[in-house]
């Protein structure tokens, strides 16, 4: 079909993510994909600067990742988990507990399946059933993980209802990578935190869980940064504290790194800034090197063994090619020196979002790892943005109150130059 029919039928037929039917912004037929860019139907050339919502950490196409799935399907494409097992999901588990230091590995389907596991795991292991979170975070759009998004911005509005009611302790302060914008890094290992923590926020943390400690399975947060919430970066203090709080009241603490996780803050987890390990342990996105879908929620054998039988089981669970690809990624990300190329990247956002600052209409200007956010006072109009940046060559994917980046690793600084540049001409446009 040329690009035009394709758009008819999509019309007709598709609902998008977070849209009307039809949608009220605008869709753009891809044709390919391949390195740090993705061809448009009319042959327009973008920098994907949104490694496909933060998963695609290689680039697309990676000839390594293909071989990976070429290899697999010729064995078995998928096979049902329940009661069978294969090298590659035995394999890749294998290699995540090794690099977590958590040891029992639960696959699933996808980001949201893998919360909701975890959340399942917390309640079957304390016979409780109230969670504490912060302000400000997002684990999901299924129900349990809806539950422990943000209560203003998140979806409670709409199912308030059905969900169940969790503690949410005030939202983190920003105060973690806030050196300003147009410095450099002063090493090539990550940011460096000029102010220590916020000891009221320390205490207001305390406060939250002893007064909930009694009722509490779990304490669940998204590591240093909370990602769809608000691209918000915190002190890993806060996160030290949680760990400690969870363990004097006998609490599991659940970290979900969905979005933080393998290299994209600077440290391969979140959780690593803070030198913590959690008793539960959330991973997708990346996990393939974006290329299909797969997640896997980890825990302790402590954990898994008090809790026996866990009632879930995803069709899919443990699927043969996605695992192949997966292990394939870790192995691409092992052997390549990601922590230079995310320092490279962290430095490029902030010499080149530099100009950003203070601009009117701009509330903030952040960076930690490759992550680069320009915060608006208003909330922003996406179709609009995403003209402007097109306009310059460069795919990104705004919302809210923020248009932000998250590129792929293999970018050049000359690619992040580029979308920088992009990003803070759409600041204009405020």
């Amino acid at each position: 079909m040329d690009a035009g029919e394709v758009l008819r039928l999509d019309r007709e037929h598709v609902w998008h993510p977070y849209t009307a039917v039809p949608s009220g912004v605008p869709v753009h037929v891809v044709r390919r994909a391949g390195g740090v860019r993705i061809t448009l139907g009319d042959g327009r050339e973008l920098i994907d600067g949104m490694a496909s919502w933060w998963a695609a950490i290689h680039g697309h196409n990676h000839p390594r990742l293909n071989q990976a799935a070429r290899d697999q399907i010729d064995d078995m494409a998928h096979v049902m988990f329940g009661g069978l097992t294969h090298e590659p999901a035995v394999r890749l588990a294998h290699r995540l507990a090794g690099m977590t230091g958590l040891d029992r590995v639960f696959l699933a389907d996808s980001g949201s399946v893998a919360v909701e596991v975890a959340i399942k795991m917390a309640v079957q292991y304390s016979g409780r059933s109230t969670l504490l979170t912060v302000r400000g975070g997002y684990h999901g759009d299924t129900f349990a993980a809806m539950s422990v998004c943000d209560p203003v911005n998140g979806m409670h509005h709409l199912f308030g209802g059905m969900l169940p009611r969790h503690v949410f302790a005030p939202a983190p302060p920003h105060d973690y990578g806030r050196r300003p914008v147009g410095t450099s890094p002063t090493t090539p290992t990550g940011p460096t935190t000029p102010t220590g923590p916020d000891e009221a926020y320390l205490a207001e943390l305390t406060a939250a869980v002893e007064a909930h400690a009694d009722r509490l399975a779990a304490i669940i947060v998204e590591p240093v940064v909370q990602g769809a919430g608000g691209m918000r970066f915190s002190h890993p203090a806060y996160l030290r504290r949680l760990r400690d709080l969870a363990d004097e009241h006998g609490i599991l603490l659940i970290a979900d790194e969905i979005a933080t996780g393998f290299g994209r803050t600077g440290e391969m987890f979140g959780c690593d800034h803070a030198g913590i390990r959690p008793d539960i342990m959330c991973v997708g996105k990346a996990l393939t090197g974006g290329y299909m879908t797969l997640a896997a929620t980890l825990c302790t054998a402590r954990v898994a063994d008090r809790i026996g039988v866990l009632m879930h089981g995803p069709t899919y669970m443990g699927n043969p090619l996605a695992c192949a690809v997966a292990g394939a990624s870790l192995d691409l990300l092992a052997e390549r020196p990601w922590r230079e190329e995310v320092a490279r990247i962290e430095a490029a956002l902030l010499d080149g979002l530099a100009p950003a600052a203070g601009a009117p209409g701009v509330r903030d200007v952040r960076v930690l790892g490759a992550i680069g956010v320009i915060e608006t006072d208003q909330p922003v109009d996406v179709a609009k943005i995403q003209d402007i940046v097109m306009g310059h060559g460069v795919w990104l994917r705004p919302f809210g109150h923020l248009i932000y980046t998250m590129p792929p690793y293999a970018c050049t600084p000359e690619d992040v130059a580029r979308i920088s540049a992009a990003m803070v001409a759409a600041t204009a446009a405020l």
